[in-house]
């Protein structure tokens, strides 16, 4: 079962940076892609950032320019955010698209999972 770990979240002042962390663990066959997502209260989710297995990276509009994701070998995936603003403020939440495999059928699967979400928030 693949599980995802977030941490690096915490209060930090308008301007300010921080890096937050997910680590995956368990077993999976292959990874296709990881992203970050955020949620404020009484606001939808939305993705923030995206990598996939090739490096390809994708950004919400707003954090263009500010926000940078990036993997490891191991895939751990980090969220670099610079510049940070009030409006950052949210529950940020790691995803992985992984494929699993059944070796007594031989037979791949696709899994989604989520991890339990750090908490940032921009005040003074």
């Amino acid at each position: 079962q693949v599980q995802l770990a977030e941490s690096g979240g915490g209060l930090v002042q308008p301007g300010g940076s921080l890096r937050l962390s997910c680590a995956t663990s368990g077993k999976y066959f292959s990874f296709n892609a990881m992203g970050w997502y955020r949620q404020a209260p009484g606001k939808q989710r939305e993705l923030v950032a995206r990598i996939t297995h090739v490096g390809t990276t994708e950004y919400l509009d707003s954090v263009k320019g500010r926000f940078a994701i990036s993997r490891d070998s191991a895939n751990t995936v980090y969220l670099q955010m610079n510049s940070l603003k009030p409006e950052d403020t949210a529950l940020y939440l790691c995803n992985g698209d992984f494929d699993t495999m059944d070796w007594s059928t031989t037979t791949l699967s696709k899994v989604d999972v989520w991890g339990q979400g750090t908490q940032v928030t921009v005040s003074w």
